[in-house]
């Protein structure tokens, strides 16, 4: 597969862009896909990352939240189906199989959240995504009550809206580039690692 607009070389970026990415894969052992593709426009990937890492990672603005990092990459990984966005699926579903310790849980959210092996409160999270995802319009606070009742506050409502909505732009993003997902995503976190003696 191959991306419809040519994916950044990381050596002409501007340096911020430059050592973000490298900090990036001396974690990950390589390079999202993402970052090369949305590099091509600078200050867009900075407006991009900037709220990605406050949405997905609160505590680096200074924010706590109920939501674990779990819940996140689920929220992203079910909306990410429904809007059928290959590499967020695969992309954030290998971050949850992590995340979650369960390899088969990426698979079952993004088919159908429904019959996944998932609790009650996640279950209840994701309703509620899935009625941002594809009927924002129609929320009221009724939607809250379910959400309350498994010790979310209003603040963890909006994080659950907040990580639909802005994977919606993402999910629109890597589709009509065609971005490809990267071929690690694919078994991260489908067996067992191996422990270092």
């Amino acid at each position: 597969m191959a991306a419809r607009y040519p994916l950044a070389d990381l050596n002409t970026l501007p340096e911020d862009l430059k050592t973000k990415i490298l900090e990036v894969q001396e974690k990950a052992g390589f390079v999202p896909n993402v970052f090369l593709a949305l590099a091509r426009r600078p200050a867009e990937w900075r407006a991009f990352f900037a709220y990605h890492d406050a949405l997905m990672d609160p505590e680096s603005v200074g924010r706590t939240s109920h939501l674990t990092k779990g819940d996140r990459e689920m929220i992203v990984t079910t909306t990410s189906a429904a809007n059928q966005c290959l590499y967020c699926v695969v992309a954030h579903g290998a971050l949850l199989r992590i995340y979650e310790k369960k390899p088969l849980v990426a698979d079952q959210v993004a088919v159908n959240y429904l019959k996944a092996d998932i609790t009650p409160r996640q279950r209840a999270m994701l309703d509620f995504a899935m009625k941002v995802c594809h009927s924002a319009h129609e929320i009221n606070d009724a939607d809250f009550a379910p959400l309350h009742a498994h010790g979310l506050d209003d603040e963890d409502i909006w994080d659950i809206a907040a990580i639909t909505a802005f994977f919606g732009l993402s999910n629109r993003m890597a589709s009509f580039s065609d971005m490809p997902p990267n071929p690690e995503f694919f078994m991260m976190g489908r067996l067992p690692r191996e422990k270092k003696a």
